[in-house]
């Protein structure tokens, strides 16, 4: 391929923004938006100190571009190459090696530039790579909520296939607490504008953001709120405490009474108890998350899925220590793990080798956790 200029573009790089769901662990991540425009949830560390902005509509087409170019290169490697954005030509690499199948647009709500400029986006996208078979964008209800189906309509006919949405609680008074900037009505109605958009959906639910004077209030209203919702994905997000989150220091002053794995793991059954009439697929597609078997179409798999959490309720507490402290080591993936005797001897050799014991195992699970923020 012979040496291609540049257009003039002033101030021009290829971005990548911070963050992007599991799921997208395959995808060319396309930056539309740096940072977030809300950014005030006590919970969330990412994007503190980071300003807003909205790069120009040319950048981000140059950005889709620069990623035909290296990949027409990586696919017929027959001529030298100027490689201008080594980030564009690494991103290229690593999309090419896993087939080129979906396409994540960042940073945290890329529908807020509007859809008449993310409808170019898309259509851009597109025609430059018309084999994708996802797109996807996480976006706030807030933003939703304020567009209309004819919008949402348009943004999927020029190729937006699934919105990612933060849920986080149903419950008004938590989303009040952590000053998520959406009520439950807010919410709801977003999340029944984009099913009604034919855009998939997918909601995340975070155990354990209620503490646990609202632990109970956050289970019930939150599979109340996704009840009314019905979306395609539920995924829950279990709440850690990184040093940067606002959270983090209510926490350490004793004003956020937070809850452990036994607790969250009550709330668990109690959220999945109560999700009724919803064809929603539950999804545990993070490390952070006790048990990572917890997932199954509902409403055929409900019971399989509630016996999950009521099997480890049930282990008496040396059990459910182990496997506790087992799950944060990456050694456990499922409660059957306790079954495999090398696995299990080597987790109980290292948990006794730190003198990990019940009144200390919390403080080493935030510190092993850490690790995966």
């Amino acid at each position: 391929m012979a040496k291609e200029e540049l257009p003039h573009l002033d101030n021009y790089h290829y971005e990548m923004g911070p963050i992007r769901p599991p799921s997208e662990a395959t995808s060319l991540l396309i930056r539309v938006t740096r940072n977030c425009e809300w950014n005030r949830c006590l919970f969330c560390p990412v994007y503190k100190d980071a300003e807003f902005s909205i790069r120009p509509l040319d950048h981000v087409l140059h950005d889709i571009d620069l990623v035909r170019k290296y990949v027409d290169f990586l696919d017929n490697p027959s001529e030298n190459i100027v490689i201008e954005e080594p980030l564009a030509y690494n991103s290229a690499m690593h999309w090419v090696g896993h087939n080129m199948k979906s396409v994540f647009l960042q940073d945290a709500d890329s529908l807020t530039i509007g859809a008449k400029t993310l409808s170019i986006i898309l259509k851009h996208l597109h025609e430059k790579f018309p084999k994708i078979e996802r797109v996807t964008s996480y976006s706030r209800s807030s933003t939703v909520n304020k567009m209309s189906i004819a919008d949402l309509v348009s943004l999927r006919e020029a190729g937006l296939s699934r919105i990612h949405i933060g849920l986080e609680s149903g419950s008004d008074s938590v989303l009040k607490m952590v000053r998520k900037g959406a009520s439950k009505s807010i919410h709801i109605n977003a999340g029944l504008k984009v099913k009604e958009a034919g855009i998939e959906l997918s909601e995340y639910i975070m155990p354990g953001l209620g503490g646990r004077s609202l632990s109970e209030e956050h289970a019930i209203e939150s599979a109340d709120a996704l009840n009314k919702i019905d979306p395609d994905f539920i995924r829950l997000r279990p709440l850690a405490f990184p040093v940067r989150a606002p959270l983090y220091e209510l926490m350490m002053t004793g004003q956020f009474d937070r809850c452990n794995d036994i607790e969250i793991t009550k709330e668990l059954f109690t959220l999945i108890e109560n999700l009724q009439g919803i064809s929603s697929y539950l999804v545990s597609d993070h490390i952070l998350n006790l048990f990572s078997d917890l997932k199954g179409q509902l409403p055929a798999e409900k019971d399989r899925m509630m016996s999950i959490p009521q099997r480890f309720l049930e282990l008496n507490e040396a059990e459910q220590l182990l496997y506790r402290f087992g799950r944060r080591l990456g050694a456990f993936t499922s409660l059957d793990d306790l079954n495999d005797t090398p696995r299990r001897q080597r987790v109980s050799e290292i948990l006794s080798a730190n003198n990990v014991n019940p009144q200390n195992i919390d403080s080493f699970v935030d510190q092993m956790m850490k690790q995966f923020i």
